[in-house]
């Protein structure tokens, strides 16, 4: 029989499709031949001696031609740092300049290198550049949200081949960001605690959709997951930032995000995904109500006219079902 539930921070309801629901393994999808991705391209903007066909780094670690990993201003950006002057119209409408910040995070020198396949210490070096990134953009006045993902596969929204990763900074919030801080700030008011401390709290109690717990962090697929396999990757300690994580923290971050990243690419014959970081927007005068966390959606099935017309999704995966088999995936 279908089932409805509902996230507790984000007030989202979710239709788990009981009986039409496919097996865990059941989602790993054949994939035609391709050929082996080359160690080097020559025409990638991102590989190691094409550093001319990007405009200059933003933050490199590594010097020169050695470098490990590096950020660069997009060349084709959503939001501009001075985007000029702007005439707004006299009309119902509003609008304002794309001011703002959109930058890649070259994750490796290599081609055909991606997470999953990284060694430790590469993919800790990616998340080290997140970090300096995001500080970064956090001291703009202009930036009001900074969000830090990565779209990985075609289906994902990857448009080159290159690992990489995207920061923007924007200076609007968007009404859904909003509308999740104004359901966290609503719950401390009547709770007197953080909804997702207290997710995070039954989660570890229930144990039946953990599928990872450090000394520092616990990630979970979802009980109103809104698709197969969609896990929150949350801090057990209570900060509002992503940047607020100390080196210890971020250490253990970038191996249990690598592990969830391992056990899919196992698992599911590395499925495309998207990761996104939602962290507190800066107007927000209230962090103890918000927890930052990372959210990732294994792109597995897809949004129809039920979910664009209202807004609830239809997951034909059990949430516990999909944590019990990357539990026992071998990565």
């Amino acid at each position: 029989m279908p089932e409805l539930r509902q996230n507790l921070a984000t007030k989202e309801w979710v239709i788990i499709a009981h009986e039409r629901a496919l097996k865990p393994d059941e989602f790993r999808k054949a994939k035609s031949a391709r050929p082996a991705t080359p160690k080097k391209k020559d025409d990638c903007p991102f590989c190691p001696g094409n550093e001319k066909m990007t405009d200059p780094a933003t933050f490199t670690l590594g010097a020169g031609n050695s470098w490990r990993a590096r950020s660069v201003p997009n060349r084709y950006p959503a939001l501009v740092p001075n985007p000029g002057p702007h005439r707004a119209k006299q009309s119902l409408y509003r609008s304002l300049p794309g001011e703002g910040i959109h930058e890649v995070v070259i994750e490796t020198p290599r081609h055909d290198e991606h997470p999953a396949i990284m060694e430790p210490k590469q993919f800790r070096d990616v998340v080290s550049v997140y970090q300096e990134r995001f500080k970064a953009s956090l001291q703009n006045n202009k930036v009001a949200l900074t969000m830090l993902f990565k779209n990985h596969g075609e289906s994902a929204g990857t448009s080159l081949e290159h690992p990489h990763s995207q920061l923007i900074g924007s200076c609007v919030v968007p009404s859904h960001v909003r509308h999740r801080m104004d359901e966290a700030q609503k719950y401390h008011e009547q709770n007197g605690a953080c909804v997702f401390c207290r997710m995070t709290a039954e989660e570890r109690k229930q144990g039946e959709r953990i599928v990872a717990e450090t000394d520092h962090f616990v990630a979970f697929v979802l009980y109103a997951a809104l698709s197969p396999f969609h896990i929150w990757l949350l801090p057990k300690r209570h900060m509002a930032s992503f940047g607020d994580m100390t080196a210890e923290e971020v250490d253990d971050f970038a191996a249990t995000l690598q592990g969830l990243l391992k056990k899919l690419n196992a698992g599911l014959d590395n499925p495309d995904y998207n990761y996104v970081i939602q962290s507190t927007p800066l107007d927000r005068g209230t962090p103890e109500c918000f927890h930052w966390y990372l959210s990732l959606v294994v792109r597995l099935s897809k949004m129809a006219g039920f979910e664009l017309g209202s807004g609830m999704y239809i997951n034909p995966a059990i949430p516990e079902e999909s944590a019990k088999f990357l539990n026992n995936v071998k990565a």
